[in-house]
């Protein structure tokens, strides 16, 4: 068993590699992780991964079946269930059968009007109240599908994704952050060669208007941006019309 964990671990650690250096395949590695995770979880059928966002509701990540989505779809009507709980206040969260379960009621009749889910294995993947929370969820037709082997073995699955998880993000923020910088170096060349303006002084410039406007920097160099370039049909932006003056 321990050979066997082990051969799971290397291949986990593989696929999270993978998952740091795609960019438009994201969506791929994270299906990855979780058909390996119902292959290997014991009891398993199932898998999804749920995201939870204080204004942007629930929404499903990834997910090996129709099943899962629509459980992030109840959840999302009810604003609340296992996996919401999962991602928001526990590490984790059992339910051996939601014939005899008596928490998130209303969540409970819904799934079992409208699925043959029975077992619902949940793991808190990260939590962050001011962005996003998710988790890991393993689901199974079957009452008293999961055992502690199934525990222990989906907690190694939801620690490497957290891990891949984390990866994605750092990537994402990098990326957004050479976007933004360039798309206000191009504002600022604007504004330089056409008020005869320094690089510091564009950009004091741009401080100002971001102020001004209450916006963020790096939309006043947007709309400047594509003031300077409109369509056919698209008026002046009020923020060159500002600079106009």
């Amino acid at each position: 068993m321990c050979e066997k964990k082990s051969t799971l671990v290397a291949r986990l650690g593989v696929l999270v590699n993978e998952i740091g250096q795609r960019s438009p395949g994201i969506e791929i590695g994270l299906a990855d992780l979780i058909n390996n995770a119902v292959d290997h979880v014991p009891g398993s059928q199932y898998a999804g991964i749920t995201l939870v966002h204080p204004e942007q509701g629930i929404s499903t990540a990834a997910a090996t079946h129709h099943y899962p989505v629509l459980l992030d779809e109840i959840q999302q009507q009810l604003h609340d269930g296992p996996c919401v709980s999962a991602a928001w206040n526990h590490h984790t969260v059992l339910i051996d059968d939601l014939e005899l379960e008596d928490r998130w009621p209303r969540f409970r009749r819904k799934v079992v009007q409208q699925t043959p889910i029975r077992s619902i294995l949940s793991f808190e993947l990260f939590t962050n109240r001011n962005t996003t929370a998710g988790a890991l969820n393993f689901h199974a037709d079957e009452p008293y599908a999961f055992d502690e082997e199934s525990l222990e073995t989906g907690l190694i699955f939801a620690t490497h994704l957290a891990l891949g998880w984390a990866s994605l993000r750092r990537d994402e923020q990098f990326r957004s952050a050479l976007a933004s910088r360039d798309i206000i170096g191009q504002a600022k060349g604007m504004i330089m060669e056409r008020y005869h303006l320094n690089a510091i002084q564009a950009f004091e410039l741009l401080k100002r208007l971001s102020q001004d406007a209450n916006t963020r920097v790096i939309d006043i160099a947007t709309r400047l941006i594509e003031a300077e370039n409109p369509g056919p049909s698209q008026p002046p932006s009020p923020v060159d019309a500002d600079l106009s003056s």
